[in-house]
């Protein structure tokens, strides 16, 4: 109240001291004092009307002067009580409280006006500051009226749009104070939400946050502790020029007349003006100044209130001047009603004044924060600008409270909204493989390219190294040393029997197709080659087809031999006549027909779904491996099946003929050399079904070189280890006085 009645002294001041504003006027004020109950705000309003002591209803009792207008009330209930009963006497009303929609009715208040402008940006301002703190948890209290409904529609929608949630929603009561009796429960639904953040609206007697210097000044002693480090949102306004110097100098000296100083005075410094008839308290000091008032109230802080106060007095100077310049009669209260609706003005504090509410909308507004001292002293400091949708100013410091639901996810993580719960509320989960996210609160996380793979933490993707079974590799490097070797030994094998080719064990078992299973076997081991280096279309192609049908002529052939060892014990049995299938070389058209076929499997897998070049991104973490896609599945296993089932009947064959008594009988050689391969290959399908990559490769070249490896070591170790070391039982002779020995000859 105070300020109120200091800016309205220094405004009057102002106008009586400018010469071109109401010249050669002095513009005269009377002081009511303004209470909450409807009874006394009635019967402040009748002895004014009466214009005495008394209150006489439809009575003038004073005839000297006659009041132009009213400058009244923070409360919009006090200027809505008002505001009917002088709407009989068409008066004007000029409200310098926050503004209220209900009071904006000119139906039910055509002689009221409101000096604040209307809050048409307020709740976008201050959900623009939560999101500026990152503050999305939040409790709501409001007027319980029609102003307090208003914000609370408009703040929740601007909420709802920027993903801020509500916490609790609470109405405050119609009390004359905040921290009376029966309001003692107000700080308790405060202290058991579970927002750190709480924003508050309504009047000063229910808690304005609009401007909370009206409760800073009105109720420091209660709510100091409560309100340090808030922060309120008022209408833009500038320093008013002099004001400061006239809350510095001003006197109740200067104003004998007026008991106002006087009783200021005593409130605040607890003495009396000089020449006062109080002799309750003592003589004031000559510099007593109310710049350097104690307890908790910062009177030199112009207030929301104090300069709405300062722009009234200046709107009904300036509509008197302007009624005076058209020479109106200054009584005609209708005629005064007209220039108020349209008067407009800049006061000196540089800001734009009008009365009309269409042009009166703020989208502007100062941030202040509350500070407390100690002693009691309570500050607001402004710390930053709300314009139109754009705030400035107010920063973020270590000791800023957080206020959420939730905790932030982090990138690597994602946001899981939590059932039957805000939105807000939600848990973090990590994202999912070959997922990120790389921003705080991610709603989805975002999947790799094939190309690249997610970092450890998930929050960035890294590009995938490509690789493939190289010949550099240390793997790649041991299976093709060991094919070369395997291969040269072969060769070298190879030559041991072209050298020693009329010898009997050489000569045994038809000599053709051991150089026909030796010269098959060459290729068995260097096809393995094709598996090894950079894949391209041509060695995937050449992998499977050459890998075929060298191997079925390596198992044809052993197939072929076989069969000699039996048709040759046949031939030699009494009563036999089989000798024109081993003169006529049938055991030698196996090989070509089974080659055929098995020609045919791999034109028909060419020609339908031939293998190509693939890449494998999951196999590795964080490698892309090049390998050879099969192409037809089907095509293969038959091509595979096929080569199984040639190599499981020579291997029942061979066993079949293991104990035929016959010179260099090659048999069991044969049986277990087959034996090797098909446990080999039966091996290889569960491991080559269940790997993926450069281990698959790995396991089929390996393979390869192991069933190859065991029909050369099975076959052809004994005749080479005959032939090298023991050649004295290399004749036939040597062989028939071993069978003799044992009984075996016939």
């Amino acid at each position: 109240m105070w300020t109120y009645v200091l800016a309205f002294y220094f405004a009057i001041q102002e106008v009586n001291k400018d010469s071109r504003l109401l010249p050669n006027l002095t513009l005269g004020f009377h002081f009511y004092n303004a209470f909450h109950s409807d009874q006394r705000t009635l019967e402040t309003a009748l002895l004014w009307l009466s214009g005495g002591t008394k209150m006489l209803p439809n009575y003038q009792c004073q005839t000297r002067s006659k009041p132009v207008a009213i400058i009244a009330g923070t409360e919009s209930a006090f200027s809505a009580q008002m505001g009917t009963l002088l709407e009989l006497y068409k008066t004007p009303q000029v409200t310098y409280g926050p503004f209220d929609p209900m009071l904006s009715d000119e139906d039910q208040f055509p002689s009221l006006y409101q000096m604040a402008p209307k809050d048409s940006s307020l709740a976008l301002g201050m959900v623009s500051l939560l999101l500026h703190f990152g503050w999305t948890w939040v409790a709501l209290f409001t007027s319980d009226d029609l102003k307090g409904e208003q914000f609370l529609r408009d703040l929740k929608a601007e909420l709802v749009k920027n993903g801020i949630c509500v916490a609790l929603t609470e109405k405050l009561p119609d009390t004359k104070t905040m921290y009376g009796p029966s309001d003692i429960t107000f700080m308790s639904r405060i202290r058991v939400s579970s927002a750190n953040v709480h924003i508050l609206h309504g009047e000063a007697g229910t808690l304005i946050t609009v401007d909370l210097w009206d409760i800073v000044t009105s109720e420091m002693d209660h709510m100091l502790h409560s309100f340090h480090g808030s922060f309120s949102f008022s209408p833009h306004k500038g320093a008013i020029p002099g004001f400061q110097h006239f809350l510095k100098t001003v006197d109740p000296s200067h104003y004998p007349e007026d008991f106002y100083f006087s009783k200021l005075w005593a409130y605040s410094f607890d003495c009396s003006p000089a020449g006062s008839i109080c002799k309750k308290y003592g003589v004031c000091q000559p510099n007593t100044s109310l710049e350097f008032m104690p307890g908790n109230m910062d009177i030199m802080t112009l207030s929301d209130s104090s300069y709405f106060v300062y722009n009234a007095v200046h709107a009904v100077a300036h509509v008197l001047h302007d009624m005076l310049l058209e020479k109106i009669e200054k009584g005609s209260l209708e005629n005064l009603h007209r220039f108020l609706k349209k008067t407009q003005f800049i006061n000196s504090a540089g800001d734009h004044i009008s009365l009309d509410e269409k042009s009166n909308q703020m989208a502007q507004y100062d941030i202040h924060n509350a500070v407390n001292f100690p002693a009691g002293l309570g500050l607001l400091v402004k710390v930053g600008e709300f314009v139109s949708k754009i705030l400035t100013g107010a920063s973020l410091s270590p000791q800023t409270p957080r206020s959420v639901c939730s905790q932030s996810c982090g990138p690597g993580f994602r946001k899981v909204p939590q059932e039957g719960r805000p939105v807000c509320c939600f848990a973090c989960v990590s994202c999912p493989e070959g997922h990120i996210s790389n921003q705080t609160d991610a709603e989805q996380c975002i999947q790799c390219p094939a190309h690249e793979y997610p970092n450890s933490e998930r929050t960035r993707c890294l590009t995938k190294v490509v690789t493939f079974l190289a010949f550099e590799d240390a793997l790649g490097m041991a299976l093709a040393c060991t094919a070369l070797c395997l291969s040269a030994l072969t060769a070298a094998v190879l030559g041991v029997f072209v050298r020693h080719q009329h010898t009997p064990i050489v000569k045994a078992n038809n000599r053709a197709l051991s150089y026909i299973l030796l010269i098959s076997l060459l290729p068995c081991f260097l096809c393995s080659l094709l598996f090894i280096g950079h894949p391209n279309t041509a060695t995937c192609i050449l992998q499977e087809t050459i890998f075929g049908l060298v191997f079925t002529v390596a198992v044809s052939t052993v197939l072929a031999k076989t069969l000699t060892v039996i048709l040759a014990f046949k031939v030699t049995a009494p009563g036999r006549r089989m000798r024109w299938l081993l003169v006529s070389g049938a055991p030698n058209y196996i090989i070509p027909g089974c080659s055929l076929i098995q020609l045919i499997l791999c034109g028909v897998w060419l020609g339908t779904s031939p293998p190509f070049v693939d890449s494998d991104t999951h196999s590795e973490h964080g490698h892309i491996i090049i390998t050879c896609n099969k192409g037809s599945v089907t095509a293969f296993y038959c091509g595979l099946g096929y080569l199984g089932s040639l190599a499981l009947g020579t291997f029942m064959v061979a066993f079949l003929a293991r104990n035929l008594p016959d010179t260099f009988n090659e048999a069991k050689f044969l049986t277990f050399s087959m034996l090797v391969f098909c446990s080999v290959w039966l091996t290889f399908l569960p491991v080559h079904h269940s790997t993926k990559g450069k281990v698959m490769v790995v396991v089929e070249v390996f393979s390869i070189l192991a069933s190859s490896a065991g029909l050369l070591g099975c076959i052809f170790a004994p005749k080479c280890y005959i032939i090298l070391i023991r050649p004295d039982e290399n004749s036939f002779k040597a062989q028939h006085h071993k069978i003799s020995e044992t009984g075996l000859l016939f």
